[in-house]
């Protein structure tokens, strides 16, 4: 990929930047010192910041020009409660979190973008820049939206992106339409009657229950969705009962539920909720469902999607663009704003050898050598977006 010789010199700076933002991790809504970093280095930039949403949110605007036009770029700043394994200098010093997901590494190129455009300012619009808190969880973008992002900062378009270590170095890929699903979380709660493991006959034994729900739970894709509608019903964990020889009088069962389309989300929390209650009674039990609807699908705008496939196509050649065969089953709440405003989401390859740890592994490391590269991409998106109109 093209990156201009400022950007290529800016690389020991970003590395810099990277690595201690790595080496201070916050989890979502907790994310001061990291907003804190952000906006101090934005501000020396000359944007005008903006904190609070969110929390910890940060969003920076630069105008230049006399454009109405309105661009938003997005990067997340949050961290995992994962214990860091990878031993390197630059390691978290928060025990139990870690930037596992290379939320560290998508600030960065955001900031290193930001100096960038604002040196250059080469763009005729403004230019909003949005820190996002809390991606992992509690939703941190729908916040940002129901506290008035886009009223007190609107965009024409927004963009996103996230990088993956099993993509090939500086690989492009995205899609049009769905290209993360929807993701729901269900605890299954069985009640039944504990005792002695040798009488079985004189309990109600959640275990069998709970086993039996699992079982039948595998049955809803293959047997109640058409086959090209796409979902996942996953059961994460069971657990229940100390000892081999008594039975207890509970189990809990967690699941994760992806999916795309509203009306088969529907139908996975019906037939979830149904086969629950149905299977327990069958051995006695009663079933308890906790059912919450979680992020909703991220679906790409088809004009901003050919807008990002033609710039890296340009930038990267036609050899490191990928069209996304199909949309991945994890899930991003960048959707939210893609809800709200046309914009594309798309990822970028870090890999440095086939066997790199994957995302949420406590063995990743975000590749720095991708930074310069990604601050260039940001740099041309914004540049050519709110190219100055002759």
């Amino acid at each position: 990929m093209t990156v201009s010789a400022a950007l290529r010199n800016d690389f020991p700076d970003l590395t810099a930047i990277r690595r201690r933002l790595h080496a201070m991790p916050e989890l979502g809504l907790e994310e001061t010192r990291t907003s804190a970093f952000v906006a101090g280095a934005l501000e020396e930039m000359g944007y005008e910041v903006h904190r609070g949403l969110a929390r910890t949110g940060v969003v920076a605007t630069l105008t230049v020009g006399s454009s109405g036009r309105r661009l938003g770029l997005r990067a997340d700043i949050d961290a995992l409660p994962i214990t860091e394994e990878t031993g390197l200098d630059w390691a978290s010093q928060t025990p139990g979190i870690m930037h596992a997901c290379g939320h560290d590494g998508h600030t960065t190129m955001l900031l290193g973008a930001a100096r960038r455009l604002a040196e250059r300012r080469n763009f005729d619009g403004t230019l909003t820049l949005i820190f996002q808190p809390a991606e992992e969880n509690h939703g941190g973008a729908r916040i940002m939206i129901e506290e008035g992002l886009f009223e007190r900062f609107p965009c024409d378009a927004v963009f996103g992106l996230h990088n993956d270590p099993a993509m090939p170095f500086g690989q492009v890929a995205l899609r049009e339409g769905p290209i993360m699903a929807a993701v729901d979380e269900c605890t299954i709660t069985v009640q039944g009657r504990g005792g002695h493991g040798a009488q079985p006959e004189d309990t109600a034994d959640p275990v069998v229950a709970g086993a039996a729900i699992v079982m039948a739970l595998q049955s809803i894709v293959s047997r109640n969705l058409h086959p090209l509608s796409p979902a996942v019903v996953t059961v994460g964990a069971f657990n229940g009962g100390r000892a081999s020889n008594v039975i207890p009088d509970r189990v809990e069962l967690a699941l994760s539920i992806r999916s795309f389309e509203p009306e088969v989300r529907d139908l996975l929390e019906a037939r979830v909720r149904d086969i629950a209650r149905l299977q327990a009674e069958t051995y006695g039990c009663r079933a308890l469902v906790d059912y919450t609807r979680g992020y909703d699908p991220t679906v790409n705008h088809a004009a901003e999607t050919a807008f990002v496939r033609d710039l890296a196509t340009r930038l990267a050649g036609p050899e490191k663009v990928v069209e996304m065969e199909r949309p991945l089953m994890g899930s991003e709440d960048f959707g939210y704003m893609l809800t709200e405003r046309p914009g594309a989401y798309f990822f970028l390859g870090t890999a440095r050898t086939p066997n790199d740890p994957s995302l949420h592994h406590p063995a990743y490391d975000f590749n720095d050598d991708i930074l310069p590269v990604g601050a260039a991409l940001w740099t041309e998106l914004a540049e050519t977006w709110l190219a100055p109109r002759r």
